[in-house]
């Protein structure tokens, strides 16, 4: 009799990286009847429960099934810090098939957790390293490693709430300003925001999740269209083209004018004001004449000003702005009606403010390597 060859198993789906209505499609391909996907998605996303055996409503057959065919926590937590300010960060490690995930080349990023009452905002990486090599950034010296997929992005708010779970907390905002540039790994940003925003998921209204760019504008064109009135930051820092392409070396990509153009469009579809993300340099971009220039710019779109100040990062030769700076810069685009604040910086104890997070890898000695991330 002719053995029988053994067919494989089908590799397991990515749990986060499926909407309420892709989980479904699962579910009734099984032969199952829809209320089990209403079922399912209430011990995830409603009770935080990610182990099919503590899914007590299903039989230990049907236990079994969801965990031979969905893939849910993935990721390693190699490391959680928390600052003095409440603000909480952790570093995620997922690995390759048969690899540790603190293995050298596994892909890992930090996300951040800042409270702020009655908020709780995920700072969320996209990319694992950023190729936009801004000069005051580490991040671009050994360019992007690869892009987050959408469950490993969604993945890092599940993480997130897991911290707030004892405290009855979860969740509320959401800001795509970690490591990488998210239009670059557009595909996954869209479908990880659809499962955020599911009503059946995560439940994240879209006005509460802002995606920060440094200007890409085809895919800041494609974004106005995709009908949902998330909220734009572009990652501005200087305001003329010729300091601009001195600070971003991406900016030799993309004009000043174009992104500009591509955000008046951004506005005309969906009625959100663009969030112009200006970081003060000491000495750089910093002075009344740069200001002048910035409010001249922000009146040919309908923006407002997020002014960051500095957070120093070893090994780069930029300096934070003196406070009196900062309220003097603020003062000129008040001056010219240029709707101006200064961000609060959060987690700068753990270096988990805009510009400190890193890329951090483990060697087999337990040394740990680190590439600096993004500064948004």
């Amino acid at each position: 009799m002719p053995a029988v060859a053994e067919q494989s198993a089908q590799p397991r789906i990515e749990f986060f990286g499926l909407t309420a209505d892709q989980v479904q499609e699962v579910i009734l391909s099984w032969g199952w009847p829809k209320f089990r996907c209403k079922q399912l998605l209430d011990w995830v996303y409603t009770k935080g429960v990610t182990d099919p055996q503590r899914m007590t409503n299903f039989s230990k057959l049907d236990q079994a099934k969801i965990a031979e065919s969905f893939v849910f926590e993935s990721a390693v937590r190699l490391k959680n810090q928390s600052s003095s300010d409440g603000t909480q960060k952790l570093l995620l490690g997922w690995s390759k098939a048969g690899q540790d995930a603190t293995a050298p080349d596994a892909a890992n990023a930090e996300t951040v957790m800042i409270p702020d009452d009655p908020r709780r905002t995920a700072c969320l990486s996209s990319q694992v390293g950023c190729p936009v090599g801004c000069k005051f950034c580490a991040s671009g010296v050994n360019g992007v490693k690869g892009n987050l997929s959408a469950a490993q992005i969604v993945e890092q708010v599940i993480a997130l709430n897991s911290l707030l779970r004892p405290n009855e907390e979860r969740i509320s905002n959401i800001v795509f300003m970690g490591m990488g540039e998210p239009l670059a790994n557009y595909a996954n940003l869209m479908q990880a925001i659809r499962v955020l925003h599911d009503p059946q998921g995560l439940n994240i209204g879209a006005r509460k999740i802002t995606v920060s760019t440094v200007g890409v504008p085809a895919k800041m064109r494609d974004l106005a269209n995709e009908n949902l009135p998330i909220n734009l930051a572009i990652s501005l820092h200087a305001p003329n083209e010729p300091l601009r392409k001195q600070l971003i070396p991406w900016a030799e990509h993309f004009s000043l004018e174009d992104i500009l153009d591509a955000a008046r469009y951004y506005f005309e579809k969906t009625g959100r004001e663009i969030t112009l993300e200006y970081i003060l340099l000491s000495g750089v971009n910093d002075r009344p004449e740069h200001a002048r220039e910035l409010a001249t710019l922000c009146k040919t779109l309908r923006a407002n000003v997020n002014l960051i100040r500095y957070n120093e990062v070893e090994g780069l030769p930029f300096g934070r702005p003196k406070s009196d700076n900062v309220v003097r810069f603020q003062e000129v685009l008040r001056r010219n009606s240029v709707n101006a604040h200064v961000r609060k910086s959060r987690g700068r104890d753990i270096d988990a403010a805009c510009g400190q997070l890193r890329r951090k890898q483990q060697t087999p000695g337990g040394e740990v390597l680190v590439e600096l991330g993004k500064q948004s």
